[in-house]
């Protein structure tokens, strides 16, 4: 099963922006998360097609099944 963990933040335009991590470490430390997003907005680190990154949204860990389905 593939985990992900998904970095939300608004744009200047009010766009949502994805920033998407394989194989985070869990638990979350949301503490480190917390800081590591506040400082990709205060370095101006990204930016996107709506502009520089303004604020969080939030995070979230995104599990991702697959299933080969045989095909006769």
């Amino acid at each position: 099963m593939a985990k992900q963990i998904e970095l939300l933040f608004e744009n200047e335009e009010g766009g949502t922006v994805r920033i998407s991590l394989e194989e985070p470490v869990e638990p979350v430390d949301t503490l480190a998360l917390n800081s590591a997003m506040d400082k990709i907005i205060s370095d101006n680190a990204l930016i996107s097609s709506g502009g520089d990154l303004v604020a969080k949204r939030g995070a979230r860990i995104v599990e991702r099944n697959v299933t080969d389905v045989p095909l006769a």
